[in-house]
């Protein structure tokens, strides 16, 4: 169902715009439009100008948000001053300790790149000091690759100029020191550089052997890593200590913030000097009646109009859909294909029976179908996922169809059938032999749920006060009566009644196809136009492949509900063909493993297809013939009903 909606404007003095939203508009779901594009008629408008004062401090709080994560906020009172105080104040001293914290992030990164350095030369047993003062040769810290190392062992070191003194080693290098007189510096150093040996920079603040270098830099890499873990139990601590009161704040920032954009959609005017603000919107009937008499008796200077016949406004009200409970999930499908204009029929109920039971009727299972319900009621319950509701629906009518056709996990034997076994029951038929019973009931119905979906195109039509597509449209009067005498015929034969005569038939058949053929002329006569607009040979033309169309998509789209009864006998033509692999038929008991897995296969695999057929059947031979889903969904500047008692 589409709630009913009111146009509301709302004018008051300037400068109570912030109280008027927070103590009245804020208790309610509005829709809110330009006002200056939707008050056309008053001339005296100008957009309201202003800039949000407490946007930086919302990023503040934004941020601090981040470092809370997930929180609640309780009843509370407290001004949007004293909420900007407090998290301007907290923001500035955890940003303060965060510095403070990075800086010692970086010294101890600094102190563990120096620990790096020096840690491959621990069992060099000489003052670093010392070899860094060396005056008459050149030394060299550094790595080399280990295979590379061997060669320089065996071919090399012998040769040159230097000694290198080795460290430690690991899989991959060999670490050491080498030394070199400077007037050979130049060649050893190529030398080395050619077994790609790679330099180590001992940092200048490296006193002492390496191995008391180690110990002085894995003190002070403790000491700054407690200092670390303190500071961060510091801010820790001030978080958890303002949690509540944070959260308190920040929605009562964030609402304020929200409820000041509102000037966005405002208009200003002003009368005798004084100036005033207008907003307006959409709200639902019921909500706009408590908003204009809650502002009524508490505002003499402020004025709340509600337009319920929406008249001062061109637009099209937004829709808000409002379903039973129990059929909600299945506006998903609705607003998936678009949501229905303010005077369009909402298809949610519609689709929820027919979705329900055309699914059952093609997935008929007792065990599967259970499974199936309680599944997806579970996961609803759980997760409150919209499609597994749905498939809780669909599991339900799977369930009672499956006692119709006495199928229990695809056993045939073990319930009787209420009603028939979709791959047993035939039919005898007049020209067409025996035909299998649900291909002639799918038929049937779907029949009776394309006459319905006229009907609802009808209702559409006279809502929207379309006569074109009320009267002349092959899904309208003429297109229904020219269906249903064709579906009427069709079943009188079939059942070895007697036809209407000839000119029963002939009137029924042929005067609706001849007004759906001259709907457009006949449209244009009564609204006193042209009749054709154009060659008249060109629309004859046209004419007559539109009418093939309308004639091949009326037996099209019967026909396209066939398909129920097929994947129904299909059904139960896959459960035969496990209970075959498990060696079940004929009443044994067979491998219980395969029957299992055979069942899960087919419940998932079949009920995802028959899912997607279904929808199919929904939008493409249903919705087609009564439908468009045009309109734009109601969409609240407040979703949350959030009532402030903020305190200036």
């Amino acid at each position: 169902m589409i709630e009913k909606m009111s146009f509301v404007s709302i004018t008051g003095p300037k400068g109570d715009i912030d109280r008027i939203v927070d103590d009245y508009i804020s208790k309610y779901e509005i829709q809110l439009e330009y006002a200056p594009s939707e008050l056309k008629s008053i001339n005296t408008l100008y957009p309201y100008v202003g800039q949000n004062p407490y946007k930086e401090q919302l990023a503040y709080g934004e941020e601090l948000s981040n470092m809370y994560g997930q929180g609640k906020y309780n009843s509370f009172d407290i001004s949007v001053k004293e909420s900007t105080e407090f998290i301007t104040g907290l923001y500035r001293y955890i940003k303060e300790r965060k510095n403070r914290l990075e800086e010692m992030e970086a010294e101890l990164a600094g102190q563990r790149e120096r620990l790096n350095k020096v840690l491959p030369f621990k069992t060099v047993n000489y003052n670093i000091d010392e070899i860094l003062g060396f005056k008459s040769m050149r030394f060299r810290f550094g790595r080399i690759p280990k295979e590379n190392y061997i060669k320089f062992i065996d071919y090399v070191e012998s040769d040159l100029a230097s000694v290198f003194v080795k460290a430690t080693e690991d899989e991959k290098y060999v670490w050491g020191i080498y030394f070199v007189a400077l007037t050979e510096k130049e060649s050893v150093d190529a030398a080395y550089t050619s077994l790609h040996f790679e330099r180590t920079f001992i940092p200048d603040d490296t006193h002492g052997t390496p191995d008391e270098a180690i110990s002085y830099y894995e003190k002070k890499i403790k000491i700054i890593s407690q200092n670390i873990d303190n500071e961060k139990i510091v801010i820790r601590e001030r978080l958890n200590r303002d949690r509540e009161r944070f959260f308190n704040s920040y929605e009562t920032l964030r609402t304020y913030v929200k409820n000041y954009d509102i000037r966005k959609y405002a208009a200003c005017t002003k009368e005798d000097g004084l100036a005033y603000f207008i907003l307006c919107g959409w709200m639902t009937e019921k909500d706009a009646q408590l908003l204009e008499f809650d502002i009524t008796k508490g505002e003499p200077d402020t004025i709340c109009i509600v337009d319920r016949g929406n008249e001062t406004t061109d637009s099209n009200p937004p829709t808000k859909l409002k379903n039973p409970r129990l059929v909600k999930p299945f506006e998903m499908f609705v607003r998936m294909y678009g949501m229905p204009s303010y005077n369009e029929i909402d298809p949610t109920i519609f689709v929820a029976v027919t979705y329900a039971f055309i699914f059952g009727a093609m997935f008929g299972d007792v065990g599967q179908g259970l499974c199936l319900f309680l599944g997806g009621l579970l996961l609803y319950k759980i997760k409150k996922i919209d499609l597994a509701a749905i498939i809780g629906a669909a599991g339900f009518f799977s369930t009672i169809f499956g006692f119709l056709y006495g199928s229990l996990f695809g056993f045939e034997d073990i319930l009787p059938h209420l009603w028939l076994s979709p791959a047993k029951a035939m039919t005898n038929l007049p020209f067409v032999g025996r035909l299998n019973t649900v291909f002639v009931v799918s038929i049937v119905f779907g029949m009776g749920l394309v006459i319905i979906a006229m009907i609802m195109h009808i209702i559409n039509a006279v809502k929207a006060k379309d006569m074109e597509n009320k009267w002349f449209d092959a899904n309208g009067v003429a297109g229904l009566v020219f269906y249903v005498s064709v579906a009427a015929a069709i079943i009188l034969f079939m059942t070895g009644n007697k036809l209407p005569a000839g000119i029963v038939m002939a009137v029924m058949f042929v005067v609706p196809l001849i007004i759906i053929a001259l709907k457009e002329p006949l449209t244009h006569i009564i609204q006193k136009r042209k009749a054709v607009e154009g060659s008249v040979g060109m629309f004859a033309t046209q004419t007559f492949f539109e009418m093939f169309e309308v004639l091949l998509s009326y037996f099209s789209n019967t026909l396209s509900f066939i398909r129920i009864g097929a994947f129904a006998v299909s059904h139960a033509a896959m459960m035969e063909v496990v209970l075959m692999l498990a060696g079940a038929e004929n009443g044994r008991m067979g491998n219980i493993v395969v029957i299992i897995i055979g069942n899960i296969v087919v419940c998932g695999l079949e009920g995802l297809i028959v899912g997607i057929q279904v929808l199919r059947l929904e939008y493409y031979e249903i919705f087609s013939r009564f439908y468009k889903g045009t309109g734009r969904e109601f969409k609240p500047y407040n979703e949350k009903k959030i009532i402030l008692n903020n305190k200036r």
